[in-house]
């Protein structure tokens, strides 16, 4: 199993993201991965740290499919993959309906087909073997509906690529978008995931893996960590609970909440229900109280360094490729990579 060192989501200052990535390189950390809601993007920060590292993988975790075209992703994952001397991951996934409609302005519809057909797009720009043709339910290339001038034609890249087909992830939560993950990708960045649950977990990707007759060795499993260290696991726990009672219990009109599932999922059904149910009367503080311990323990890491490394172990016998960590402590990096 290898480590990895996840970003934040709030654009922190780079000279104080730069030496802990340039000491993640130094001690052998496998990659580093830059994370986007609707704070920074996720491909500025790569293309400097490409510029400042030699050896550490450089990943996006996630790039939102509906910020983008295909063909702009394509282009930036082939720069990026320049930039870096083949180093590049690209991460993508859908985000949630709220960043997409109210940030992006685009409509929330079809996630599978949309994730589908643009992850076709991107691989047949990337590979540049012939020119780009795409004729789907979601997207048109060339672009033939309305308003269109009807002069357009195929292209393809005018960029050699430095690799006909770069590693491709995509983050997915719920069983749907997991068992895609196993039919089309490359990786799986997950949401919520530990190993004592490991194959309820996976079957929908092992489902996705076997109707595309692949291997599971073809698709690396990646989960994204939160991290809060403290003298003790219970100051730990409670850094943490109220991040878990959101994503838990948020619920709104017509969507669906793919972390409750997946606590549901892992046997938290009962847990799961009274954190939505206090979230919704507006007893947030009752929420965050209802998270339980056990959950907290085997799905992030929290408390003194010694407790966090000896659960970092504890992922070593299960199927996970690279555990990344949401962290800046560079300490805790050099004892995690020093353990494994």
């Amino acid at each position: 199993m290898r480590l990895g060192l996840a970003l934040g989501y709030g654009g922190e200052p780079m000279e104080e993201v730069l030496p802990v990535v340039e000491r993640a390189e130094a001690i052998g950390v496998d990659s580093v991965w830059s994370v986007e809601e609707y704070g920074p993007d996720a491909v500025s920060v790569l293309g400097y740290l490409a510029a400042r590292t030699e050896r550490i993988k450089l990943g996006t975790a996630i790039m939102q499919i509906p910020a983008r075209t295909p063909a702009a992703t394509a282009m930036t994952a082939m720069t990026l993959d320049r930039l870096s001397n083949g180093r590049f991951q690209l991460g993508l996934g859908l985000s949630v309906p709220w960043i997409v409609e109210g940030w992006h302005g685009q409509p929330y519809t079809r996630p599978l087909r949309r994730t589908r057909e643009y992850v076709a797009i991107v691989r047949r720009a990337v590979a540049r073997e012939e020119r780009v043709r795409h004729d789907g339910e979601i997207y048109q290339v060339p672009y033939q509906g309305p308003g269109a001038t009807g002069g357009a034609r195929p292209v393809r890249s005018e960029m050699e690529p430095l690799r006909p087909r770069i590693p491709l992830y995509l983050g997915a939560i719920g069983p749907r978008n997991v068992a895609l993950v196993g039919e089309i990708a490359d990786g799986w960045l997950s949401g919520m995931y530990a190993p004592e649950h490991e194959a309820a977990l996976t079957r929908p990707l092992d489902e996705g893996i076997a109707r595309a007759g692949r291997d599971p060795a073809d698709v690396k499993i990646a989960p994204i960590l939160y991290v809060a260290r403290a003298d003790t696991a219970e100051e730990g726990r409670d850094q943490l609970r109220p991040l878990f009672a959101h994503l838990i219990g948020a619920a709104g009109a017509g969507v669906r909440n793919t972390y409750f599932d997946v606590a549901c999922q892992m046997g938290y059904a009962g847990a799961a229900h009274d954190i939505r149910a206090r979230h919704a009367d507006g007893r947030k503080a009752d929420a965050v109280a209802a998270v339980p311990d056990e959950l907290l323990d085997q799905v992030a890491l929290a408390g003194p360094l010694p407790l966090i490394v000896e659960r970092i172990l504890a992922w070593k016998d299960s199927r996970v490729d690279t555990l990344i960590l949401l962290d800046r402590d560079t300490e805790l990096l050099e004892a995690a990579q020093a353990a494994l």
